[in-house]
């Protein structure tokens, strides 16, 4: 068993990883791609990939689509990942790339905020504090001398949020459906919201254009993000989630804007002030925090040895 969680661990790392380093990808292809217009076709993509995989080894699966209840759950979650990815993608075109994974990291902090106020879920005393060093990690970390959000930062932040509701949401529908299903409707939901946002703002005709598609950083962008960012690590996370606990999967998510730093660091030469730095660590602090149990028995326990002096 022991070797199980580890190999569960490890590869939920290696998505993670994954994550993290697609900032930059991402950030290189949008420069040639518009961002709604890239996102429709690596969600389109990533989509395609999952229905293939479920045809050729698990066709029995293909029952669950005609559950209507199932649509209606993977559209919601799909808005939340359409509004996280567009906003994180639009984000990326004002802001740099470790600020960008740092910000999005944020939602690991704001879930259970949201499990409050929407779930009624207990609120302990332990995410409150790792709420406040969040948010002045935020603060240090975006806001400058004009005391102001830069305008990436801002959406990247609208993007946390999204990514957080979508996880809380998750949490209400996953148990109920098919996994791989209920992961493709999302991806089918984001795809088309996509679409019909570049089609609103974008020239969304350059999604066709042969010349501009096989430009090496939309392809190697769209290859990275669609099958392996997007169809294999959801596919990943749902499978080895359970070898090991969810406080050890948010742990390791945790580390996907460390990631993302260290890419942008060794692929664009970005470098962090000390005040940035400090801000990363501090929300990198509460992220941690949050996810951290405590043993009752023992603070009761210590209550108990305070009482009696």
């Amino acid at each position: 068993m022991f070797r199980k969680t580890w190999f569960a661990d490890f590869n939920l790392l290696l998505v993670a990883l994954i994550w993290g380093s697609t900032f930059v990808i991402v950030q290189k292809a949008i420069a040639f791609l518009e961002p709604y217009s890239f996102n429709s076709v690596r969600f389109s993509i990533a989509a395609i990939t999952l229905l293939l995989i479920i045809f050729l080894f698990n066709r029995s699966s293909l029952s669950h689509f005609s559950d209507r209840s199932i649509w209606i759950s993977g559209i919601i979650l799909g808005f939340w990942l359409f509004l996280g990815y567009g906003f994180q993608t639009v984000g990326l075109l004002y802001t740099t790339s470790s600020k960008a994974g740092f910000i999005t990291g944020l939602s690991v902090v704001l879930v259970p905020l949201f499990s409050y106020l929407l779930l009624r879920n207990k609120l302990s005393w332990q995410v409150g504090i790792s709420s406040i060093i969040a948010v002045i990690g935020l603060y240090l970390l975006t806001i400058h001398n004009n005391l102001s959000l830069n305008v990436g930062d801002g959406y990247v932040l609208l993007c946390a949020i999204s990514f957080a509701l979508h996880i809380v949401f998750t949490g209400k529908f996953a148990s109920s459906y098919n996994a791989i299903c209920l992961t493709i409707i999302q991806l089918v939901t984001v795809a088309v919201f996509s679409f019909i946002t570049a089609i609103m703002i974008e020239d969304w005709q350059q999604m066709f254009t042969a010349q501009l598609v096989r430009q090496p950083e939309v392809i190697s962008a769209l290859l990275i993000t669609s099958f392996f960012a997007t169809a294999l690590a959801f596919l990943a996370q749902t499978h080895f989630q359970s070898f090991t606990t969810p406080a050890r999967v948010a742990l390791i998510f945790a580390m996907e804007p460390v990631f993302a730093a260290l890419t942008a660091y060794i692929m664009l030469n970005e470098r962090l002030g000390s005040k940035s730095l400090l801000g990363c660590g501090l929300i990198l602090l509460g992220m941690i925090l949050s996810e951290i149990r405590f043993n009752k028995k023992l603070i009761k326990r210590k209550q108990k040895e305070w009482d009696l002096t």
